[in-house]
Formats: structure tokens, sequence, C-alpha cells
């Protein structure tokens, strides 16, 4: 059963491919982390494909209200992350794919 009260620790990843310039991207992701504080990140971070330099994946920790988190459709409805996400696919041009995880390393799973 899932909790609807606390906070829940989750992990977004974001696996993107840089069209262009890879520097610009990772100019824009890093001043993008105001915005993830804001929202609850607890940290971030941007690996970049030795061999592919042009693919990246951001990593960014946060906590949500659990409550919140069962819908996060509710979030997406919030105009300040409207226009970061709309941003965010204008760049990209559909090029990145996200997907939130939780992490279990501690859970004995």
């Amino acid at each position: 059963m899932v909790e609807t009260h606390g906070d829940v620790r989750r992990v977004l990843q974001i696996r993107l491919r840089a069209l262009g310039d890879p520097m610009q991207v990772l100019a824009l992701i890093r001043s993008a982390a105001p915005f993830y504080k804001t929202m609850g990140g607890a940290g971030f971070r941007i690996l970049q494909n030795v061999d592919e330099p042009a693919q990246l994946l951001v990593e960014i920790e946060y906590e949500a209200n659990a409550a919140l988190e069962l819908s996060r459709q509710k979030l997406a409805g919030d105009p300040m992350v409207r226009t970061f996400l709309q941003s965010w696919r204008a760049i990209l041009q559909g090029s990145a794919d996200m997907e939130v995880y939780e992490d279990v390393t501690g859970d004995g799973h």
C-alpha cells in the first residue's frame, strides 16, 4: 500500500541527446539549478557519455509530499512547472526521455 502522508524521495532521470553544441545544453541544465531547489530538489548531477558527448543523463533527486506524488498530473498543471517544461521541450525538440525512480538500495530489495 502506498503512503499518502509525509515525504517520499524520488530520482528523476532525464536522458537526452543534445542537438547542436552539447555545451549549450549543459549551460541550460546548470542554469536551472535554482529551479530544481525550489521544487524540492535535494541534488542533481549531469553525466555525459564518454564515447558520444551529445548524449547526456541528468539525475535530479527530490523529496515530494507523498500525497502530491500520487498525482503528478496536478503538479504538471502548475503554471511555473508548465513554463519550465515548455522551455525544455522547445530546446530539446523531442530528444529527451524522463522517468521517475525510487531508490531502493537500502530497502533489501
